[in-house]
Parts: structure tokens; C-alpha cells; sequence
């Protein structure tokens, strides 16, 4: 099969893959309808994050099972699944709970690689989610989303505790956090602020629930939202970048008692305890669990009550990946969908 690995940074080639095959009886094959490119993918892109020499890419499914191993129950060859950039056998007791991002028996699939034509899934039963039936190509988008961005930003917002009457904020104008206005939206949150300095991106988060926008970032961003509010923060702020300057910006800019939902990979951040002990902020986050949303996400997806897929600017054959990467990182896509 063809399948994306990064050599190193800024190379991207599509390559001749062996193809999957069953490894373990809780293992299935899918066939690929989408991936697309993360903008966590752009770490090691950029050489911030090592690889250590050519990497499989992709974390984010949805296609066809074609094969399923002995022990899998909850689907079948044929059925049209949606699954988490996590593995989880959604019975564990951190599962149980929510957390299936942190199973016990957890497996990142970005080791396995879903930007390809095919893919193995470990822990089927836990890990993939049946549609109701086979998808129209439009809704194909929309259910990618919910493997990874839009799971995730629904995540922050929950993390964040949005919901009626409270005023979020958002921190990173990326997929995620665009999503992360979605799902304060559909939780019905009553002010939405989005920090974004890009027009394209400004436009969406609108279009999605923002009902305002701020330009400066950082302590001039926080600044500008005390202004907006009243000289409060947020009461939920969604933190969708990872880096120090992100995480400070979300602590600032929520109020006393508030909460900041942080979703983004961490690189190199530092809190310090004495202004955190003194901000009163609840912080929740972390990678997110995929899997405790997939239902409800797919079901309004597949209902139309929500179009997540309104995140791919930039639609490429698998073979293109290179320029789909190449556009994300040069900031000319929000996200880039790979058709196989």
C-alpha cells in the first residue's frame, strides 16, 4: 500500500508500505476513506519534535472494515467506522471513567500511521464506532473531524466546564480550537471569544458561535478580553496550542474559580506555582478522550445538526501529502484532508 513517512524535517514522501495485516485477534483492517494532516503533526515537520529517521504519519481515520481478528464483536467487514487517535479497550477501569485516551492498554495509532490506504486498529471493539450506515461522501469530512479535532475540542470545552451563561475564551485559532467554538456552541455557552489574527480563521470561528473576536495575543491579548468582559476573564478558556506562551495567556485570561480546558500538546511548558496558587483557576486537560464522545458527535453528524468538516480548507490525493503539510505549516490551510 502507499503510505506517508517523514524523513526528517520539512520531508514528506509517500512511500511503498507493507501492507496491514492481523496481528492480534482484537485487531481490524479498514480500508481508508480520509486522513488528513494534524497541526500536532507539525512538530516534528518542523524539527521541534524528533523522529529519530523516517516516521509512518497520521492518527486520524475513518473508512470501511474489510477484516476483522477472531475476538472483535462490535464490528463487522463492511460497516463504516469512525475511531480515536487512541486505541482503547473502552473497558478498563480508566475507561470506564472516561479516560480511554489513558487505557491501560492504550496504543497511539500515530505509531501505526493512518495517512495510507489501509490501516490496522488495535482493540476493535474499544477503539471504532460504527455509523448508522454507509456515509454520503459530504458527511466523510465531518466524521474524520471527530477522530481527533473535533473530539478534542470538545473535550476543552467540557474540560472548561462551557456551558449556559458563561462567557469562553479561546486560546489558538488551528482546528481545535476552532472546533473547541463548535462544542461551546452546542453546550451553550452565552459569549464566545476567539484570539485569532487570521481572517480565514476569524471567519469560521464566527460561523461556528464566536461572537467576538481579539487580535492581540499574550498579556496584551488578556488585556483586551478584561476589557471586553469588564475587567474579568473568562469563565472557560480553552488553550489549544501547547506552548508557554499559550498556557500563561489561558491562566491570565480566566477569572477566579474559572477554568481553563488545555488541549494542547505540550512543549516545554512551565507553570509557575505562585501565580497559579494565587489565580484560583481549576485547570483540566490533557490528551482527549476521543472515545467518550464518538457517539453523540456522530450522532449529530450524521443528524446534520453540526458540520465539523468545514475545517478542511485543502482537499489532496494521498500522494500530495508533502504540499499538504507544506500548506498548513506555511499557514495557507487550517487542515488538510488526504483522500487515498
Amino acid at each position: 500500500m502507499r503510505g506517508v513517512v517523514l524523513n526528517g524535517p520539512g520531508d514528506v514522501a509517500v512511500v511503498d508500505r507493507d501492507d496491514p495485516r492481523i496481528e492480534k485477534p482484537t485487531d481490524a483492517i479498514i480500508k481508508m476513506a480520509a486522513a488528513c494532516v494534524c497541526g500536532s503533526d507539525l512538530w516534528p515537520y518542523r524539527g521541534i519534535e524528533k523522529t529519530g529517521g523516517p516516521a509512518v504519519m497520521g492518527h486520524e481515520y475513518v473508512g470501511v472494515v474489510e477484516q476483522i481478528g477472531a475476538e472483535v464483536k462490535n464490528v463487522k467487514a463492511g460497516d463504516f467506522v469512525v475511531g480515536s487517535f487512541f486505541a482503547s479497550d473502552n473497558t478498563c477501569e480508566i475507561c470506564r471513567a472516561g479516560y480511554q485516551s489513558r487505557c491501560v492498554h492504550a496504543e497511539l495509532m500515530g505509531a501505526i500511521g493512518t495517512q495510507a490506504e489501509y490501516a490496522r486498529i488495535p482493540l476493535a471493539d474499544g477503539t471504532l464506532v460504527a455509523t448508522p450506515g454507509m456515509p454520503d461522501d459530504d458527511l466523510i469530512p465531518s466524521l474524520l473531524a471527530a477522530s481527533d479535532v473535533l473530539g478534542t475540542g470538545w473535550f476543552a470545552a467540557v474540560a472548561a466546564e462551557a456551558g449556559p451563561g458563561r462567557t469562553v475564551a479561546v486560546v489558538g485559532d488551528g482546528a481545535v480550537g476552532l472546533l473547541g467554538v463548535l462544542a461551546a456552541k452546542q453546550l451553550g455557552a452565552e459569549r464566545i471569544v476567539v484570539f485569532s489574527r487570521h481572517s480565514d480563521r476569524q471567519k469560521l470561528a464566527i460561523e461556528f458561535g464566536a461572537t467576538d473576536i481579539i487580535t492581540e495575543r499574550g498579556d496584551d491579548g488578556v488585556t483586551a478580553l478584561k476589557d471586553l468582559l469588564g475587567g474579568l476573564g473568562a469563565h472557560s478558556v480553552i488553550e489549544a496550542v501547547g506552548t508557554q506562551e499559550s498556557m500563561m495567556q489561558a491562566i491570565r485570561a480566566t477569572r477566579p474559580g474559572g477554568h481553563v480546558g488545555y488541549v494542547g500538546v505540550s512543549h516545554d511548558v512551565r507553570l509557575p506555582g505562585d501565580e497559579l496558587f494565587f489565580s484560583a483557576v481549576h485547570l483540566h486537560g490533557g490528551p482527549a478522550p476521543v472515545r467518550r464522545f464518538l457517539p453523540e458527535l456522530i450522532d449529530l453528524i450524521w443528524n446534520r445538526r453540526i458540520d465539523p468538516g468545514k475545517v478542511f480548507d485543502r482537499t489532496l490525493p494521498l500522494e500530495d501529502a508533502a504540499e499538504g503539510y507544506k500548506a498548513m505549516d506555511e499557514r495557507r490551510a487550517i487542515k488538510t484532508l488526504l483522500r487515498p
